[in-house]
């Protein structure tokens, strides 16, 4: 069953009195988030006219904050995040209920382009990522949690992290005649997969790209998403090319790259809104702003809906391959201003 079928009014209609429902859940269980919208003057008996009338929190409170709507005996998994931002590292705090959910979203949500069936899977990585287990990166969750999507893994690079090219040769002679699903992150893909399949000529046209993470290596590079889509198909003839976006503080929710490519998509159970970032009003299509993310997943802490430091664009609403919002992340947002936007509630958190 897909989860991209709601028009923006449909999902509007749909999520806001889940998402309503959510706060109000959140500030009964959660000291933290209670005492945040209380300092914003946000009345408890508060209703909400609009998804993009819901409080937001900065994703950062995460890092700095600890913010869960469970008790401590109920909490089943903590997930950390690389703090990349020197403010250290977000803790996500899941009950048993909520890993699960994520897992079976995030599922529902890849099976719309993987189809019913789990695929052979290319991992454009090495296994040295996962084995160990104690000092987990946010990239060696990336990885696990794919692995789950997929079989007979084979991994593209070596222990020494360098292209395993005999192993990429026997999984598509054993493998690559049918659909086949290929995952890593956007840099390593291209450096690993797509440099090494053009030296050798290999054919991935039965591949199912799956790849997230930043373009800032690859911009050095002269190549944005047009040219790596368009170079794939001419060198190897991988044409099944999707992207995504999402982040461990809204674990199991990823925004998908539709068919045609350049616009990524929310599944029925998500949303998202462009701010200003002066006004915070939404801005309208074509007009950049400061990414927020929208989740009925969060129910163990209170991330349903959270402003990111990443800036981007509504490409159109309810006019692309899905329904409802699409849009371009367009990169982070100058540190300077990703912490304007959160200082504003550290005051209140304190």
């Amino acid at each position: 069953m897909s989860v991209f079928t709601l028009s923006q009014a449909e999902r509007e209609k749909h999520l806001l009195p889940q998402l309503a429902e959510l706060t109000a859940h959140h500030r009964e269980n959660s000291e933290g988030y209670e005492r945040i919208l209380s300092s914003l003057g946000i009345a408890r008996d508060a209703s909400f006219g609009s998804i993009a009338d819901l409080p937001w929190l900065p994703v950062r409170m995460f890092k700095t904050h600890d913010l869960r709507s469970i008790p401590e005996s109920e909490v089943f998994k903590t997930l950390t995040s690389s703090g990349t931002t020197g403010a250290g590292a977000s803790r996500i705090y899941l009950d048993k209920a909520a890993a699960g959910a994520q897992t079976k979203q995030l599922g529902a949500t890849l099976q719309e382009v993987l189809g019913g069936e789990r695929l052979p899977m290319l991992m454009v990585d090495t296994i040295g990522i996962i084995k160990n287990r104690r000092s987990f990166s946010a990239r060696g969750a990336g990885v696990l949690g794919m692995a789950n999507f997929g079989r007979k893994h084979t991994y593209v690079l070596d222990e020494n992290d360098q292209p395993d090219v005999e192993a990429v040769k026997t999984f598509l002679a054993t493998y690559g005649d049918k659909p086949f699903l290929i995952f890593g992150f956007t840099f390593m893909v291209w450096q690993y997969l797509y440099e090494v399949a053009r030296e050798h000529k290999l054919d991935l046209s039965n591949g199912i790209l799956i790849h997230s993470g930043g373009w800032k290596k690859l911009i050095d590079r002269a190549v944005d998403n047009t040219e790596f889509r368009r170079r794939f198909k001419e060198d190897t003839g991988l044409t099944r090319i999707h992207n995504y976006y999402g982040m461990i503080e809204q674990i199991g929710t990823v925004f998908l790259e539709g068919p045609s490519g350049n616009s990524l998509y929310c599944p029925d159970f998500a949303d998202v809104v462009i701010r200003n970032p002066e006004t915070w009003e939404e801005q309208p299509v074509g007009e950049p702003g400061v990414i927020e993310v929208v989740s009925t997943l969060p129910h163990s802490y209170p991330g349903h809906v959270l402003l990111t430091e990443d800036l981007g664009v509504y490409n159109g609403i309810d006019d692309g391959d899905w329904p409802g919002k699409h849009f371009s992340v367009m990169g982070r947002l100058p540190k300077a201003e990703a912490r304007g936007c959160s200082d504003t509630f550290q005051g209140a958190a304190a």
